[in-house]
């Protein structure tokens, strides 16, 4: 078995080791992936964490055991929005999918005793990557503020023209009492 990883950002991993204390126990059906994820964790700050990772708040497309792939927001809680949008960390999959990189897959037993295999085919949004590029984007504008203005007007040949009118095609340009 390969050795299993878990990319976390600091924020992230403080969530987990919350819910880690708060566990019910040994019973709780999250104590063993809370475990693995703690123990197999790589913490990250959030400007670090690479663009293909699931974090808190992270739309991502997954599929268990293979079957059609379903695409949800990672969450911390339950959520009164529209069912089927968040996945709550607080469930085994959400949590199974915390860490986790495209490609990567979690195993994990659910609560018939059966063992499922979550994969995280896709992170369409991360908030971290988001931020960084708003970041970015934000300096490169004010670079462009600092130098040379980058749009300079020029007053063309088209205003020194006589204004167009039109003309009806048989060249009568009157539209009668209607028009008023």
């Amino acid at each position: 078995m390969s050795k299993e990883t878990c990319i976390l950002t600091t924020k992230d991993f403080t969530i987990v080791e919350v819910m880690r204390d708060r566990c019910l126990g040994q019973d709780d059906l999250l104590a063993p992936i809370l475990k693995r994820k703690i123990e197999s964790a790589i913490v990250m700050f959030r400007d670090d964490v690479p663009d293909d990772v699931a974090t808190m708040s992270s739309r991502v497309t997954f599929s268990v055991d293979g079957r059609d792939p379903d695409t949800r927001i990672i969450s911390h809680d339950r959520m009164t929005s529209p069912i089927g949008m968040f996945l709550p960390v607080t469930t085994l999959r959400g949590l199974a999918l915390l860490g986790l990189a495209e490609g990567e897959h979690f195993i994990f037993s659910n609560s018939d005793g059966v063992e499922e295999r979550i994969l995280l085919e896709k992170v369409h949004y991360q908030p971290e990557s988001a931020r960084r590029e708003k970041e970015a984007l934000e300096r490169h504008s004010l670079g462009q503020a600092s130098g040379k203005p980058s749009l300079k007007l020029i007053r063309g040949a088209f205003y020194d023209r006589a204004p167009l009118v039109p003309v009806s095609p048989d060249g009568f340009d009157d539209p009668g009492p209607s028009a008023a």
